[in-house]
């Protein structure tokens, strides 16, 4: 015998409450609650049977590599950690419009010789026709079916009729199983079709993708179990006003969780970006001796790339100063001000601070804490700092300049690139930094970095 009970659920973050309530407890968000029907099972539950595995002493388990396969996109293969794993599980959110669903589309038509089955909820069979046909890489591909379906048991049943290689779901909020009463993107629902999807495909040993909407914070929707039930988690970044998009690694059970992958966006698909330092250098070679512009090395997982920062200072003529950061965490910002101000005698309290990094990207680097110091001071002065130059390191509270990781891949990357004089952290500086016109410029503090460069 079963009966029913309802409970109310915060959709942010799952928390249960017997009663309605305005605001979350658990999360603080507003008008989240929704009611959801539970159907509790009254009289003893039977214990799980005794034919279940028995507890294995660790040097006793043969360790086996776990085999990949390619997705045939070799920047999608760098965030896997080499490739796809049989029966493993990855979700990849983003903002609307970025392009979660033609990358994984691009490489399920990549995915040539095996069998794929791509399950849109959002999108009918010619809509996706219709997108494929644009793609530049697309082909015949003999083994991709499409499967326009929103019911979890619909799409288990196809699923089990024909031994796929690899299957993708578009998107997972869209699912519903019409054993829970609730509707699709639910708490109830995501957790559920995410769980039921997960064991069906790892009993199986097909790779599952999963493409999450994400809330107005930037965060993948749904309960935060979803991303503990995945083996990866991408994030999808980038500005849909500028051509390039990053897919950040956040999580990765079977490799290293910080790589990042570099696409550019055109009309016939996204086109890997192999050596992106010289995407995001093109403007900064076409700029005469315009002050508040400063490149840096930024290091993401094992790859250093040459970013532009840009700052604008202007007096502040509406009241209040204004501190505006795109890309760069905006109390990082006022932290460096401060820093200014209090150890290098710059008054910048009464004036507007923008800055910019270019190419659309945030970046989380505290290696990049150098350049964007040095980016105010030089548009506060309205002095360029000369074209060859590249700097990168931490700034503490009291001015010093910190170390930082991948140095002497940084280094390479910048002097491969044409910079000559290296400003680095002079707890790292070591004598063995040798090349054909390479300066290294060790630097303890701020104030030695704007002796260096601006005398």
């Amino acid at each position: 015998m079963s009966k029913n009970s309802s409970v109310f659920v915060c959709q942010s973050c799952g928390f249960n409450s017997a009663k309605w309530l305005g605001k979350c407890s658990s999360c603080g968000s507003w008008n989240s609650f929704v009611e959801e029907v539970k159907t509790k099972s009254s009289g003893l539950k039977t214990i799980a049977d005794t034919n279940k595995k028995n507890p294995v002493l660790l040097s006793q388990i043969e360790s086996k590599n776990s085999t990949r396969t390619s997705t045939g996109m070799s920047e999608l293969d760098r965030v896997l950690g080499g490739g796809v794993v049989a029966g493993s599980a990855v979700l990849i959110g983003g903002e609307p419009g970025i392009g979660k669903s033609t990358l994984l589309l691009q490489a399920a038509m990549a995915y040539q010789g095996k069998n794929v089955l791509y399950v849109s909820g959002e999108e009918s069979e010619e809509q996706i026709k219709l997108r494929a046909n644009r793609l530049k890489e697309y082909s015949d591909n003999s083994g991709l079916y499409i499967y326009s379906e929103s019911n979890l048991n619909s799409i288990i049943e196809q699923a089990s009729k024909n031994p796929y290689d690899l299957m993708v779901i578009d998107s997972i909020q869209t699912l519903f199983n019409p054993e829970i009463e609730s509707s699709p993107g639910s708490v109830s629902q995501v957790r559920e079709c995410s769980y039921k999807l997960i064991e069906f495909c790892k009993g199986r040993n097909i790779p599952l993708f999963l493409i999450g909407h994400i809330n107005k914070e930037g965060n993948i929707a749904g309960p935060k179990v979803l991303e503990h039930l995945v083996d990866t988690v991408l994030q999808f970044e980038g500005d849909r006003n500028h051509l390039y998009r990053l897919v950040r690694t956040l999580k990765n059970r079977f490799g290293n969780s910080f790589e990042i992958g570099v696409f550019e966006m055109k009309p016939d698909g996204l086109n890997e970006v192999q050596k992106p330092g010289t995407f995001f250098l093109s403007g900064f070679e076409q700029n005469n001796n315009l002050s508040g512009s400063v490149i840096t090395t930024v290091l993401e997982g094992n790859r250093a790339f040459l970013l532009e920062v840009q700052a604008l200072v202007s007096s502040a003529v509406y009241g209040m100063p204004q501190r505006v950061a795109n890309g760069f965490d905006a109390k990082r910002l006022n932290l460096l001000l401060a820093v200014l101000e209090k150890k290098c005698g710059f008054k910048l309290g009464q004036k507007d601070v923008f800055m910019n990094i270019t190419g659309g990207f945030r970046i989380n680097d505290p290696a990049i804490d150098l350049a964007v110091a040095i980016s105010v001071l030089s548009s506060n002065e309205d002095v360029a700092v000369d074209k060859s130059y590249c700097l990168f390191g931490e700034v503490g509270l009291g001015g010093e300049i910190r170390g930082v990781l991948g140095l002497e891949q940084r280094i390479k990357e910048a002097y491969k690139m044409g910079f000559t004089k290296i400003v680095i952290p002079a707890p790292q500086f070591k004598a063995d930094f040798i090349a054909d016109g390479l300066s290294i410029i060790p630097a303890r503090d701020i104030t030695a970095v704007l002796g260096e460069i601006f005398g």
